[in-house]
């Protein structure tokens, strides 16, 4: 099964010149953990919950001036569109992440994959089981 098959095409993002709080609202809007970032219609990193958490409301900055930049993973741990299901299992593994960013082979941004949709629709419970098991170490 292909990561196509199961990613979930329907993605939002964030331009990295938008504030902390823009992107916090769309978090609550949407019930996301993370938010790919872009700039130019490039994916250049993820903001995550836990990012807003420990970069900006711990660190006592003003969320409606910190730029989505200033506080975003730029690491990013992604996959093709055309790649096997059970190979994206293994790069959310070794990253221990819940949800991983689907390119397609132009790099432009076409889908996520969550670990709901890895555990729904992979066909190898033991390789999800295993997944599972590493990311939420």
């Amino acid at each position: 099964m292909l990561v196509k098959d199961i990613m979930n095409s329907n993605v939002e993002v964030i331009n990295c010149e938008k504030s902390v709080f823009d992107a916090a609202q769309m978090m609550a809007r949407g019930d996301y953990g993370s938010l790919p970032v872009e700039r130019d219609d490039k994916m250049i990193g993820m903001i995550t919950d836990r990012d807003i958490t420990i970069r900006v409301v711990a660190e006592r900055k003003d969320p409606s001036k910190t730029k989505v930049y200033d506080c975003m993973t730029e690491k990013i741990t992604y996959c093709f569109d055309d790649e096997d299901v059970e190979g994206i299992a293994d790069k959310m593994k070794s990253a221990q992440i819940h949800r991983i960013p689907v390119v397609n082979r132009d790099k432009r941004l076409v889908g996520i994959v969550s670990s709901k949709e890895l555990v729904s629709n992979a066909q190898n419970p033991k390789v999800t089981q295993e997944t599972l098991n590493q990311i939420y170490q």
